[in-house]
């Protein structure tokens, strides 16, 4: 049988950019990359948080219980679809270089690395009128130094350049106010936490943290990439995601639900 996985994608990103990823996967695993609200194909469509958990939960709902993989604002996504609705229509999780609080705080430094509260806060104001500086910084960010990927910095900033940043910035005022710690510490269902060892947004400490609060979880770390693994290590991302389907049991289609 086919396992079903459900990838939802970054902020001002696509369904596209785990293309590369279904193929490599191959016919044992049966994927599905939607664009969510604001970008892509439903750029039309009001972007917030609860709306990409929303559509998430349509495709739940028309799949046979799919690994859900969430993207950093991507996982935001798949968080807020569990705080929502729970794990039990999930057979297992799967997040890439994410925090579930960007903002840092007096007992919290696990969020966007080397930035304050103060200077998150004040981007929102910027994505408009600073949109074509702020996309050159996001395509170099999104990739350690020394990677070589595809699709290249060149082409992650035309598509960034294509986007329209006002309807992306209701989006990212939800990821700065987004908090999904307790949700962490209710998810049972078995979750691969994937990290890049040298991310230029997020610490390996936030994945380690986050493995130690979910009840069946653990950390892949990616030595060679920043905060796209799936672009920058894509044969190693796979073979992570088969190691982790096959120890955990995920392609027998009866495994025991969560209920949270």
């Amino acid at each position: 049988m086919t396992i079903p996985i459900l990838l939802l994608h970054g902020w001002a990103m696509n369904g596209a950019m785990f293309d590369d990823t279904a193929e490599r996967l191959g016919p044992e695993f049966d994927c599905y990359a939607p664009d969510l609200p604001g970008h892509g194909n439903r750029v039309a469509e009001k972007a917030s948080l609860d709306a990409c958990a929303a559509l998430a939960k349509q495709w739940i709902e028309d799949l046979d219980r799919p690994i859900l993989v969430g993207w950093s604002m991507g996982a935001g996504a798949a968080w807020r679809h569990v705080s929502r609705h729970g794990t039990s229509g999930l057979r297992g999780l799967i997040t890439i270089d994410m925090s579930p609080r960007m903002l840092p705080d007096e007992g919290w430094d696990l969020g966007l690395l080397g930035q304050s509260a103060e200077a998150i806060l004040a981007t929102s104001g910027k994505i408009v009128p600073g949109w074509p500086r702020m996309a050159n910084s996001i395509a170099r960010n999104l990739y350690a130094r020394t990677s070589d990927p595809a699709p290249s910095r060149e082409d992650v900033t035309a598509l960034l350049l294509a986007q329209d940043p006002a309807r992306l910035r209701p989006l990212w005022d939800d990821l700065v106010a987004m908090d999904e710690r307790e949700t962490i510490r209710k998810i049972e269902i078995p979750y691969l936490v994937c990290s890049g060892a040298h991310s230029r947004l997020y610490s390996q400490d936030a994945a380690h943290w986050i493995a130690s609060q979910a009840k069946r979880a653990r950390v892949e770390s990616f030595e060679n990439a920043g905060h796209s693994p799936h672009l920058e290590e894509p044969g190693a991302f796979c073979d992570a995601i088969r190691r982790f389907v096959a120890a955990e049991g995920l392609a027998t289609p009866n495994q025991d639900q969560d209920v949270t």
